[in-house]
């Protein structure tokens, strides 16, 4: 990359070597003004006031005498770098207390071009070379210190090195962090360590995480592989390298993407400055928790035939995708739905007809505070569908593919498409902003592809597809399931609400309960007015049946406690509780240490419950809130009459299994002895026999 083609990161003019502000925001302004001065920021106000937001999200003082301020902004017009010395030192609040005497300004566009993203991702990675801060402190030219910087060609490493790199270096006797115990006990196998580091702005402190990190493991005698989710791209660890590993670090300030590959592992969970201030210390705790997790410990359970990343059945990334649109859905259905259910209550259904608060409120009347609440909800609710494309969308191709799957998901509402209209949109932004994200471009388009070019036209494409082609269609389905589920009545109803109730238990909390929450919320947004509509009658099944499997091993640990382990009667209190908030998942403790047994009588449970509820014709409004909601709840004694039913019948079940298991190993034991070598008592003998 030649200079005609794009600027260097840094140049001679844009490095200070007496900086003489004696305070940071002085320093800060005076370096902006050279970005300024270069043509590389447009407005100096505006870009000064970027810095100081980033900087009052977290200080940017490394430590050591270096300090960071840095920032994506809308004013630079390239990626950049202005180097300043300071004689005295600035107080950039590091953790050591120590003055910056180096200060770098890192100024990024909004719309980053991936190479000058890596080369400033390389350069974050050389900050914590002792060789190289030391070089900058004893330079005396401009030109030397803007070489060290950025060099003429210099060679960034691509997201794929930043993602994989390995610090495998010999290991020691003398290292105790450096080994473990291997699987026979043995000491001295070297330690195995993958890592992710993530900062909200992805431009320094990741990747100084990551090399503090690998500089760590190089000296505990450790291999690390660091999966930098930063602005210069992410290339995910191979699933290999993951299960290979004794122990994880996370050092990060955003979510980490696909955090559930680590799921199973040993891991320390830290924000990332600790990556960059205490890397030893990491890297120390990771091996203290590899060894105590041991090589078969079930706390980093071996993966079975793992499929290699890009090659997985296209119905796992399908379900995969999908769910995360239901995940990031589930918070608007819940705030929106218990708004709209609370404003029922208050002021009746009519409050759904009632006009808009905005000059009509009388703090005063119940209703308009029923109307507040009813119309804050029918808000959160309005968000529901595209909230779901978007992020179907963003799965599958990340941030570019949000606005275009948003849009799809708007116009799906607008058009009466619904939430299978928010879910073709998710899949079609999703997958054309893929294939888009794919294109040869010049270089000076590239900069404003992910931000205006790829938005714009899938947006347009998506608008298109739905408002011409498929939004009708959609729509029509859309009215014909309505239609159905209102029509719903006898043997039928019962049918479903006992399906759906099966589906609820069968994997507490997982795609096929997800599947049947979200057929019903889906349905509770096309609900009319009427309290026994059929989707009031589909919510209310589906949440009676999701709350009978913690409830019914709550019931089994209290009646038959000896049948549990002092972990599971503890896990059954907390149960009471979840159950009665509509919490399945406070019954996966008990359905992975015996899924055989509970998960089967689960199902049965949840399916009378589902069954009875639809034939009692109980309604529901408020798609979350369990037993909390029941005065939002038609025919409220009969449907706790239905969750009763179901709890009990689960935990009869799960007690007779339980006990004819005990009784089965009692018999053995008293065959074979209760000790090794120990005769049979002749009494117990007599009684099994008799058995």
């Amino acid at each position: 990359m030649t200079d005609r083609q794009s600027p260097r990161l840094t140049t001679p003019a844009l490095v200070d070597l007496y900086l003489a502000p004696a305070a940071k925001d002085e320093a800060i302004r005076a370096l902006a003004q050279r970005l300024v001065a270069e043509g590389r920021v447009t407005d100096l106000d505006g870009f000064v006031a970027d810095i100081a937001a980033r900087e009052a999200q977290a200080p940017t003082g490394l430590g050591d005498g270096i300090g960071i301020p840095h920032c994506r902004s809308s004013h630079v017009t390239a990626p950049s770098v202005a180097f300043g010395r300071s004689r005295q030192g600035l107080d950039f609040d590091a953790p050591d207390g120590r003055p910056a005497d180096l200060v770098f300004m890192i100024a990024a566009p909004d719309g980053a071009d991936d190479t000058h993203l890596q080369i400033l991702a390389s350069l974050a990675r050389r900050l914590m070379d002792p060789d190289f801060t030391a070089a900058l402190r004893g330079a005396t030219d401009p030109t030397a210190v803007a070489d060290l910087i950025a060099p003429e060609e210099p060679a960034a490493e691509s997201p794929a090195q930043a993602a994989t790199t390995s610090a495998d270096v010999a290991s020691t006797a003398a290292s105790p962090t450096g080994s473990r115990a291997d699987a026979s006990g043995t000491a001295g196998a070297k330690l195995r360590l993958v890592a992710v580091t993530s900062c909200p702005t992805g431009i320094a402190h990741t990747y100084m995480a990551a090399k503090a990190l690998e500089n760590a493991a190089a000296r505990a005698g450790a291999e690390i592989h660091v999966e930098t989710q930063g602005s210069a791209g992410s290339t995910p660890l191979p699933q290999e390298l993951i299960d290979a590993a004794d122990a994880v670090i996370l050092a990060h300030d955003v979510e980490v993407r696909d955090k559930a590959r680590f799921a199973g592992k040993p891991t320390v969970d830290v924000g990332v400055k600790a990556g960059v201030n205490r890397a030893d210390e990491l890297v120390a705790q990771a091996a203290a928790l590899a060894a105590e997790a041991g090589p078969s410990s079930p706390a980093a359970p071996a993966r079975a035939a793992t499929v290699p990343a890009g090659e997985e059945h296209w119905a796992k990334r399908l379900r995969a995708y999908l769910m995360t649109g239901v995940s990031y859905m589930i918070p608007f259905v819940a705030a929106g739905g218990l708004l709209i259910a609370l404003g029922f209550a208050l002021g009746g259904y009519k409050i759904s007809s009632a006009p808009s608060v905005v000059g009509h409120f009388d703090w005063t009347s119940h209703l308009s505070w029923a109307a507040l609440l009813f119309q804050t909800g029918a808000a959160a609710f309005g968000f529901l569908v595209p909230i779901l494309s978007g992020y179907i969308a963003w799965a599958i191709a990340d941030r570019a593919a949000l606005a275009a799957g948003i849009v799809g998901g708007a116009i799906s509402v607008t058009v009466g498409a619904g939430f299978l209209g928010g879910i073709v949109t998710g899949l079609l932004a999703g997958f054309l902003v893929k294939w888009m994200t794919s294109w040869k471009v010049p270089q000076a388009v590239a900069g404003i592809m992910p931000v205006v070019v790829i938005p714009l036209i899938s947006s347009a494409i998506v608008g298109f597809a739905m408002f011409v082609v498929l939004g009708s269609p959609i729509a029509s389905a859309m009215r014909g399931l309505t239609d159905w589920l209102n029509s719903l009545s006898g043997t039928n109803a019962i049918l479903l609400g006992a399906l759906l109730g099966a589906m609820m238990a069968f994997d507490m909390g997982g795609p096929l309960n997800k599947v049947a929450y979200t057929f019903a919320a889906g349905a509770l947004t096309t609900a009319g007015s009427t309290p026994d509509a059929g989707s009031l009658k589909v919510m209310a099944a589906v949440m009676a049946a999701g709350m009978v499997p913690p409830l019914a091993m709550a019931l089994a640990t209290t009646v038959r406690g000896r049948l549990f382990t002092k972990e599971e009667r503890e896990n059954g209190k907390a149960a009471w509780v979840l159950g009665a908030s509509f919490i399945t998942e406070g019954a996966i403790p008990f359905a992975a240490a015996d899924p055989l047994r509970v998960i089967p009588s689960a199902m049965l449970g949840s399916a009378v419950t589902g069954g009875l509820s639809m034939a009692f014709g109980s309604t529901l409004r408020a798609p979350h809130g369990g037993i909390w909601v029941l005065p939002l709840i038609g025919r409220p004694f009969l449907y706790l009459l239905a969750i009763a039913g179901g709890t009990v019948l689960t935990a009869a079940l799960v007690i007779v299994l339980k006990s004819r298991r005990r009784t089965a190993a009692d018999r053995t034991r008293a065959l074979v002895g209760t000790e090794a070598g120990t005769e049979p008592q002749p009494q117990a003998l007599a009684a099994s026999v008799s058995a």
